[in-house]
């Protein structure tokens, strides 16, 4: 805005000051003729003796007069006659003593060759009916000097010549004041409407952002311009459908689940009845393996819904409280302490992750070792293992629920299926991540959570 203030009045002033030049300059020209019509009558009725003082009097700082008697002088040496009687100040034309400072002198760089730039002859001055028809006009110095010719009698000529240089300092115009003023004001009206638009849209980016980890969001509150305004009604709306939708799904989910456990314990009834028992143990290991199936489905889907508060805690002080839980039923985990690390979760969600990743370290590779980093960019909680690790193509695979590898985590050993697309759930509902990726030897499992909001 103030750049486009700025360029806005500085073509402005760019318009202005020309024309205010070339009324300057009309109006000196105008002067110049007005006097140089008076001094030429004077001139016509004076006795001789009495025009040599008449001509310095009716001089000024930037005007000059003089006599000649060649009516067809040429230009170049017309200005250079002007010239040299602007080089001698006016009080010593006048023969002031004690004045050798006072009064206007050219300025620096003002020389014949300066005078003698643009200098060319220019429209008549006939329409100024005080000179006679045959007077001749010209302007020099960059037509900031102008020079009148006023045949006077007797073949001779009243030669006038003005000169002022009328462009004056940008700083000592009303320009530099005029800026300031109108940016103070632009940048008031500015900062206002600013921050009349960027608190709504702070608040909704900030509601999005608390919405997208899984944390309940209040309704905001509608103000700002029209578009702020619709776009939080817009907000607020699909906040209140998501909840709704969520809400219904976890409900058809928990009745399903209540509903599966019925039949599957009439199954089991009816299979401890079987009298074989060899075919009752294989049909009650897979009523089992069905119920732990649909347990682990329900809570897969539940993570989108968990009702747990987010709360600030030790990030630093969870992780080592996890492993030393671990460490104290046997379990061979090392945790590198680190700094103190305050972070906004779910922190039983966040326990459950950890617990997962750092149980599959221990099953399949014998031990784990965990650390906490921090940079910029969020925080990175890496459980590390020298097992056999996972191959290239399955280190994504395995996230897909009730995916299993056929060796070192099969079924026998390795559940279900769901332990990590549960634990991804878990860490995308908080706006992060699980990477996995290949050691040397081993596995390497990253915890990716970005800054608290």
């Amino acid at each position: 805005m103030l750049v486009a203030l700025f360029a806005s009045q500085a073509i402005g002033f760019a318009i202005l000051w020309d024309y205010l030049q070339s009324d300057l300059r009309a109006a000196a020209r105008a002067e110049l003729a007005s006097r140089a019509a008076a001094v030429a009558r004077l001139a016509q009725t004076v006795p001789p003796d009495l025009l040599d003082e008449l001509l310095p009097i009716s001089s000024t700082d930037t005007s000059r007069f003089w006599i000649s008697n060649d009516r067809q002088v040429a230009i170049e040496s017309w200005v250079q006659q002007a010239f040299e009687r602007f080089e001698v100040p006016l009080h010593d034309i006048l023969g002031e003593e004690g004045r050798a400072n006072a009064g206007y002198r050219l300025p620096a760089g003002v020389d014949a060759g300066y005078f003698m730039e643009g200098a060319e002859w220019s429209l008549s001055t006939a329409d100024h009916s005080e000179l006679p028809i045959l007077t001749r006009s010209l302007d020099f110095a960059r037509q900031n000097g102008a020079g009148v010719i006023v045949p006077i009698g007797d073949g001779r000529v009243l030669n006038a010549a003005h000169y002022k240089n009328i462009n004056p300092a940008l700083w000592r115009t009303h320009l530099p004041l005029s800026l300031a003023l109108t940016a103070i004001l632009v940048s008031l009206v500015g900062v206002l409407t600013v921050r009349r638009i960027a608190s709504p849209l702070r608040q909704l980016t900030r509601a999005a952002e608390l919405l997208g980890r899984g944390e309940q969001v209040s309704a905001l509150a509608v103000h700002g311009p029209e578009d702020i305004r619709r776009t939080t009604v817009a907000f607020n709306s699909m906040q209140e459908r998501l909840q709704r939708f969520v809400a219904d799904r976890t409900r058809m989910l928990a009745a399903i689940g209540h509903d599966l456990r019925t039949p599957l314990t009439t199954l089991r009834l009816r299979a401890e009845l079987v009298d074989d028992a060899e075919l009752r143990d294989r049909m009650l290991a897979t009523i089992d393996e069905m119920q732990a199936m649909t347990e682990a489905t329900l809570s897969l889907v539940s993570q989108d819904t968990s009702s747990e508060p987010t709360r600030t805690i030790d990030l630093t002080a969870l992780v080592e409280s996890v492993c030393d839980d671990l460490a104290e039923i046997g379990h061979p985990v090392r945790f590198v302490l680190g700094e103190r690390q305050d972070y906004r979760c779910r922190p039983e969600g966040l326990k459950r992750v950890l617990r997962n990743l750092i149980e599959n370290a221990v099953r399949y590779a014998g031990g784990a070792d965990v650390r906490l980093v921090t940079d910029e960019k969020g925080v990175t909680i890496f459980v590390e293992d020298e097992g056999p690790g996972i191959p290239f193509g399955d280190l994504e695979e395995v996230f897909t629920p009730f995916f299993r590898l056929e060796e070192s985590r099969s079924r026998e050993t390795g559940g279900i299926g769901l332990g990590l697309s549960i634990a991804r759930a878990i860490a995308r509902q908080h706006g992060g991540d699980i990477v996995l990726s290949q050691r040397d030897p081993g596995l390497r499992a990253a915890l990716v959570l970005p800054q608290a909001a």
